[in-house]
């Protein structure tokens, strides 16, 4: 699922089981939380896919 996937640290979604108190397991999946902003990038603006974690820790910089 290429919709959600950060472009710049590569966090995709990640799959497990949801485990019941009798211990009945189904499946599950969580996906990282990515936005489409518009960025800096080699001094040009472009439209990425980045995770909140990668905005917040400012290895992106939001285009103004």
């Amino acid at each position: 699922m290429k919709a959600s996937r950060c472009d710049i640290c590569g966090k995709g979604p990640q799959f497990g089981n949801l485990v019941s108190h009798a211990h009945n397991l189904s499946k599950h999946h969580q996906y990282p939380n990515v936005h489409r902003i518009r960025a800096n990038i080699k001094g040009a603006s472009r439209f990425v896919r980045v995770c909140t974690r990668c905005l917040r820790s400012g290895k992106i910089v939001k285009a103004v």
